[in-house]
């Protein structure tokens, strides 16, 4: 276990943080659709990785409590990028579904995306390219612990 009182791994998880924060800002600004907010780009990429959920399942996976995601899906909903539909088994719930408006945007807004991270790893030499491609399945597991 990582002793982050101090020391070289402190210093790690500082650094760490920051640039995580640094890119994440330069990321957003790379949006393809201005009029979303990160939160429901989010809640649509959720959507795209898992399939259709109950605003609950969504609400949990986010983070975020159920008022709120109901208050996203409803906005998501007006401008066409998802669906309420009927749940299987408890008529009292709905299930959202992305529409495929929602998946030509989040495809466009990936390709951008990923253009701009591409750009920025033509700096990088092999050495550094290949610490990086090894960071990136330990980046994926603590975004999703």
């Amino acid at each position: 276990m990582p002793d982050l009182t101090h020391g070289d791994d402190a210093a790690a998880v500082n650094s760490l943080r920051s640039a995580i924060m640094r890119l994440s800002r330069r990321l957003k600004h790379q949006r393809v659709d201005e009029s979303l907010s990160p939160t429901e780009m989010s809640v649509l990429g959720t959507l795209a990785k898992y399939g259709r959920a109950t605003p609950g399942e969504l609400a949990r996976k986010e983070h975020v409590q159920p008022p709120s995601m109901t208050r996203i899906v409803a906005l998501l909903e007006a401008k066409g990028l998802v669906r309420l539909e009927p749940h299987p088994e408890d008529r009292r719930q709905k299930v959202v579904t992305q529409t495929e408006q929602a998946e030509v945007m989040l495809e466009e807004s990936r390709r951008k995306r990923n253009a701009f991270l591409a750009t920025l790893a033509d700096g990088l030499d092999a050495d550094e390219w290949e610490k990086l491609r090894a960071a990136a399945p330990v980046l994926e597991k603590l975004a999703h612990l």
